[in-house]
């Protein structure tokens, strides 16, 4: 069984800075980390790899630095690493970015595909399950656990707030991970020492052109354009009331409202 996991390197939440002109983030510089809920995805791949055997590759869009994301993933205990990455890829939004992973997993082969529900710089979870429909593959977003696995099927626990599906589904077949899923395995001295021994594939724009919407890829042919990005305001700390009766609180809040026309 050929387990192929989705990843995304993504910048330190903490320190985002936002391109004024392009809208999109500034990555140059700045921490970045493997996304969490694909790290989970990672473990998912491991666990399922350890109950049916086969092989875990794990898979990227970005640029040359993010082969670091990839040696972690490695390290981890994933048997092979490949970066897709090209100038003509730069600043794809979630479509773009979709249509060129599908195009890099048909060249690769898949039996099961798991990505994250969704990257904490972007917040979207659309690029797993518009990747899903560009392949043709049934696929479960939200997955909170692999209760079994088989060569030609899967059955997951699918996450509601309410409550869970249990949902019987062919292989092949892609599925998003949820945190609940996996709790990511730490990784070991002799797997980064071998991860830094194993080369990581490179797949570029010639490799997958010829399967890809040309004029749908990259910063250019991305349907999604930012119109502004800014940071989010600092409320003011507002009036504190101490020592008040609760009949003297709400006056004053009734007051409030009155004069801010909200009453």
């Amino acid at each position: 069984m050929k387990i192929v996991v989705c990843i995304k390197q993504v910048p330190d939440t903490v320190e985002v800075k936002i391109d004024p002109k392009t809208g999109t983030l500034i990555r140059d510089g700045v921490p970045s980390i493997i996304n969490p809920d694909d790290k989970t995805g990672i473990e998912a791949a491991l666990e399922l790899k350890e109950r049916v055997g086969g092989t875990v590759t794990v898979i990227s869009m970005g640029p040359p630095q993010a082969d670091v994301a990839l040696r972690e993933a490695l390290a981890m205990g994933c048997d092979e690493a490949i970066l897709v990455s090209g100038r003509e890829f730069g600043g794809s939004d979630t479509y773009a970015t979709s249509g060129i992973l599908a195009a890099a997993l048909r060249k690769i082969g898949y039996d099961i595909i798991i990505t994250g529900r969704q990257a904490i710089d972007g917040d979207t979870a659309q690029v797993g399950p518009q990747i899903g429909e560009k392949l043709g593959i049934p696929q479960v977003s939200y997955v909170q656990e692999i209760k079994e696995a088989a060569e030609d099927h899967l059955i997951v626990n699918r996450y509601f707030e309410d409550g869970y599906h249990i949902i019987k589904i062919k292989t092949p077949c892609l599925l998003t991970a949820i945190a609940e899923l996996a709790k990511p395995r730490y990784m070991t001295v002799s797997g980064i020492v071998d991860a830094y021994e194993k080369d990581i594939r490179i797949i570029g724009f010639d490799e997958l052109k010829d399967d890809l919407e040309l004029d749908m890829i990259g910063l250019k042919g991305s349907p999604t354009n930012v119109y502004k990005s800014f940071t989010k305001e600092v409320k003011g700390a507002g009036t504190i009331l101490k020592d008040v009766s609760a009949d003297q609180a709400v006056a004053a809040i009734m007051e409030k409202l009155e004069a801010k026309h909200i009453i």
